[in-house]
């Protein structure tokens, strides 16, 4: 980030450091921005507060008295099957499938990288290849500013050429139903299957003794501790996009909705306990700053993260690659892998899809109109790209985001979730090259 700055300041280092300090305030400065750190901080505070309410232990009981996904496979599949059916917001996605599933993760000794990798690959994956949502949203809203007659339709039609995001989801499920683990992810099941949480000298994203309590007092341990404020915020986050969109979900504020929902939960779970007489006002707010203090260190590395976003893309570097792919006059069966690959690029660098949609579909959707191609495949390649590149990028909020709801180490969630990653990505290259060819 100082390094951007510094070319930014004509390779001026003081005036580098300086406008580094400045990035971070202006970063801060973003509500949207603003909003994603908050609710980083109030989600610890949720997590921690299910956990000292017994919600967690007393929801893993539940499953286990009712044999609901007993085992290894039913620990992965839970996981899995959260992370499909909760396609609101990637964010609500993986902290719900997280929390979920970590405990029963634990108990079969099964890594949570394995969790990261199952649940970071069913949030952007499966929120992009549906309109009604935040991702949606957004996406729509970025067709009708490129003179788009019917944006909807455009990205129905899409849904099946984003090959990447078919394959991360078909390769998932498959993982989830055999445990397959391949490269530094079949080491990490070893670990686990030894009773190691983690490597030597590795350490959960989070602060974990502060995310998950004991209950407090006699508490008993009840699954619905857990479930209300979880279902409180799921339900709360299309409720806040059609408040903020004005009764239209497709106009909503994801930032603003996502924020809402995880405060809703925390509020049902301060309701609960009062209700229960489980905990009195004192006890929720020391738990609460308590979860709220473990999430600091996750906190600081998504502001780093978007600090490094924003300077990313003042230097211009993803508008002048995608621009060179879109002049680069070759055929269709290069053209759509470029497009893709490209896409994958950009969002690696800062680590966010939502800015490479920005880049790639002002330049992908009207180069396509201007050499007469169905704008489909395009739209497809720039969105399936920035899921690849998202999931890529030890930067990517979903990424940072799905390392802190499985508590693990954030760079060895990166490292094991890789080697799918790629499997997919070449899955996608493959399809782009012969949808290609027969258009």
């Amino acid at each position: 980030m100082i390094l951007g700055f510094t070319i930014l300041g004509g390779w001026n280092p003081v005036a580098g450091l300086g406008g580094a300090i400045e990035g971070l305030v202006t970063v801060l400065g973003d509500a949207g921005n603003a909003r994603v750190i908050l609710f980083t901080l109030v989600i610890g505070a949720l997590i921690a507060t299910v956990e000292a309410a017994g919600g967690g232990k007393g929801f893993v009981a539940m499953l286990e008295r009712r044999g609901v996904f007993a085992g290894a496979r039913g620990a992965r599949l839970l996981a899995y099957l959260t992370g499909i059916v909760i396609f609101i917001e990637s964010n609500i996605t993986v902290l719900v499938a997280g929390s979920v599933a970590r405990p029963l993760f634990d108990r079969q000794k099964r890594s949570r990288e394995m969790l990261a990798y199952l649940i970071d690959s069913t949030s952007a994956a499966v929120c992009i290849l549906l309109p009604l949502n935040a991702w949606g949203a957004y996406i729509l809203g970025l067709l009708g500013e490129q003179g788009v007659e019917e944006p909807l339709r455009l990205f129905v039609s899409a849904i099946p050429f984003n090959f990447y995001a078919l394959a991360a989801v078909v390769l998932a499920g498959f993982v989830a139903v055999t445990g397959w683990a391949v490269g530094p992810m079949k080491k990490a099941e070893d670990r686990a299957a030894r009773g190691q949480l983690f490597d030597e000298g590795s350490a959960p994203a989070v602060d974990e003794r502060a995310l998950v309590p004991e209950p407090v007092g006699n508490i008993p341990a009840r699954a619905f501790n857990m479930i209300l404020p979880l279902a409180a915020m799921v339900i709360t986050m299309p409720l806040g996009l059609w408040i903020t969109g004005d009764g239209n979900l497709l106009d909503g504020s994801g930032s603003t909705s996502v924020l809402w929902a995880v405060l809703v939960g925390l509020a049902v779970a301060w309701g609960l306990m009062f209700i229960q007489r489980g905990m009195n006002v004192t006890q929720l707010t020391e738990v609460g700053l308590k979860g709220a203090g473990g999430m600091l260190g996750m906190a600081l590395i998504l502001l780093l993260a978007l600090a490094l976003g924003a300077v990313t893309r003042e230097l211009g570097a993803g508008v002048y690659v995608a621009e060179g792919v879109a002049n680069a006059g070759v055929g269709p069966v290069l053209l759509l892998p470029l497009v893709f690959i490209t896409g994958a690029f950009v969002a690696f660098s800062p680590g966010t899809s939502w800015g490479t949609f920005a880049i790639m579909i002002p330049i992908a959707v009207p180069a396509a109109a201007a050499l007469g191609l169905p704008l489909a495949p395009f739209l497809a390649a720039s969105l399936a790209g920035g899921i690849f590149g998202d999931h890529s990028s030890p930067i990517s909020d979903t990424t940072i985001v799905s390392s802190l709801a499985a508590a693990t180490d954030h760079i060895a969630h990166v490292r094991t979730q890789l080697p799918y990653a790629l499997m997919a990505g070449a899955v996608a290259i493959i399809g782009f090259a012969i949808t290609g060819a027969v258009l």
